[in-house]
Order: C-alpha cells, then sequence, then structure tokens
C-alpha cells in the first residue's frame, strides 16, 4: 500500500514537472486572452470565494469566509497589487498553484482552495485566467490569516492529505460521450468544481469519490443536493434550466443563499451551450442515492 501511495507521489509530481514545463513552453509563444479569462473566472466563480460578503466590497480583493468543521477560511486577494495580492507572481507561479496546490513560497495551499478540481483546467484556459486576473485593479486590502483548529493550521499536515486524496490529473476525455457531455464534465469537474461542495467526505475532509456529486453535507456544513439523476429526474431539462437561470425551483422555490450566489455569478451567466453541456453531463450521470441525514 504505502509503495503504491509512494509510487502515484512519485508519477505525480514528475506530471506536475511536465505539466509546467510545457505550459512554459507555450507561454513564451502565446498570450492569454483577458476578455475570454473574465468569462471562465465566472465560469469558476472566482468573486464569490475571493470577495468580502458586505455591500460594496472590493472584487477579488479576498476576505470571504468559509466556515468549515477545521475552523474558518479566509478568501485572499487575487488583485495584482504587488503587497497584498499577486502582483509578484508569475504566470508559472499561478498555475503551480491551481495544478499543485502550492503557494510561490513551496507551501502547500489548503484544499478549501479548490485546486484538486481547478488542477484540471486546460493550459489555455489558465492563460486566459491569468490574463484577466491581471486586468483587476489593484486593492491593498490586506489578507486575513485563516482561523483553523489545532493542529489543522499546520500547512505540513497538507502534504499527507494530498498523497491520500489529490491527483494532480490533467482532464480526460471520456470515451463514448458525446462532445457536448464531455464539454459538460470539464465545466462541472474542473472548471466549475461542483464537487467541492457536492460530494460528500470523510473526517479528514476527503471526497469520497464513489459518492461524487451525491450531495449530504457541504464545506459549511449545511446540506447540498444530489446532482445525480436520482434528484434531477424529477425535474425536465426546461426545469432545471430555469432553476440555473433564475434559481426559481419546480414547486415554486427558490434556490438557497450559497446557491443563489452561484446562480448570480455562474451558472446564469453561461453560454446557451455551455449551460446545455452542463445540464447534458448531470444528466449522464450513475444515479446514486441521496446521502443519509
Amino acid at each position: 500500500m504505502i509503495r503504491k501511495k509512494a509510487a502515484r507521489l512519485r508519477c505525480g509530481l514528475q506530471a506536475g514537472l511536465l505539466l509546467l514545463l510545457g505550459t512554459t513552453l507555450m507561454g513564451a509563444s502565446a498570450q492569454g486572452d483577458a476578455k475570454r479569462g473574465q468569462y471562465l473566472a465566472n465560469t469558476g466563480g472566482c468573486v464569490a470565494c475571493h470577495t468580502e460578503d458586505r455591500k460594496d466590497a472590493v472584487p477579488f480583493a479576498g476576505g470571504r469566509a468559509l466556515k468549515t468543521p477545521f475552523g474558518t477560511f479566509y478568501g485572499p486577494n487575487i488583485t495584482p497589487h504587488p503587497q497584498t495580492g499577486i502582483g509578484r507572481w508569475t504566470e508559472i507561479d499561478f498555475i503551480r498553484a491551481l495544478r499543485q496546490g502550492d503557494r510561490p513560497d513551496g507551501a502547500n495551499y489548503f484544499p478549501a482552495f479548490p485546486y484538486p478540481s481547478f488542477t484540471r483546467i486546460s493550459d489555455g484556459d489558465l492563460r486566459d485566467l491569468w490574463a484577466y486576473l491581471q486586468t483587476l485593479p489593484p486593492s491593498s486590502r490586506p489578507n486575513r490569516e485563516h482561523d483553523l483548529r489545532f493542529p489543522f493550521g499546520w500547512r505540513f499536515f497538507v502534504t499527507i492529505w494530498k498523497w491520500f486524496f489529490f491527483s494532480p490529473d490533467p482532464f480526460v476525455v471520456a470515451a463514448g460521450s458525446t462532445k457536448i457531455v464531455n464539454r459538460g464534465a470539464y465545466l462541472v469537474q474542473a472548471l466549475g468544481h461542483c464537487s467541492e461542495c457536492h460530494t460528500p467526505r470523510n473526517f479528514l475532509g476527503g471526497p469520497q469519490r464513489d459518492r461524487f456529486l451525491a450531495g449530504g453535507k457541504g464545506p459549511d456544513g449545511k446540506r447540498v443536493p444530489n446532482l445525480t439523476p436520482t434528484r434531477l429526474k424529477k425535474w425536465s431539462d426546461g426545469e432545471l434550466k430555469e432553476f440555473l437561470l433564475t434559481g426559481a425551483t419546480p414547486d415554486g422555490d427558490a434556490a438557497n443563499e450559497t446557491m443563489d450566489e452561484v446562480i448570480r455569478n455562474t451558472t446564469s451567466r453561461l453560454t446557451a451551450e455551455d449551460l446545455a453541456a452542463l445540464m447534458a453531463y448531470l444528466r449522464s450521470l450513475p444515479p446514486l442515492a441521496d446521502e443519509p441525514r
């Protein structure tokens, strides 16, 4: 078991180095599209985690609190400010953060930052995201330290967590699936990082991969719905589309506060083609039973 884990870690490190080398070489001859990067930032819901939850908060300047069983995490400032933001980062620093979950100084990011999903983002999309972030107005808002329970504030332990629960693998197109379903899979698995909230986790915060998108308790301990056809088969395509655009449910209810923000910032801003792809992928998933309450 230990040998298998060690071999997987070596393979992951080798893959990461190859990915970084390949991205470096491509970056030398290609420049990101900031306008497309803005669309990708919407698709990834970046503004929600990196913007303080208060009126007139500066977008992407950090401060959003995420309460979890391990303590409270605070989203960092990702504007190009040289002291408080990512103004001193290189494009490779940015790619390493999203692909490997590593800070520029080599320390681990806590997996509250959803790099286990972002690792699957394509090279071109990463370049475009980076280009967009460079266009943001720099904000001097200082970052706030996470408030975590002992010993979860020790970044060293994240290395062990990564060993068991993180695989820096690229997105793989599923053989036999249609183009639209594969596009939806990419949106859900990588950019949209839907599984970070909708896949149940064990006591160490590791995702239960055999329960992918089956719902249960989200990171904040609140119930999140099952996204497999077990639940969604009750909704027509028109009803599901209406929910993803407006938050209105077929029975006249509305999305909860967290999902309402996702709808406002993300799903309602998708192109018609991407929204259809997202729905097609969710319809294609194997049905899983709801998590027990």
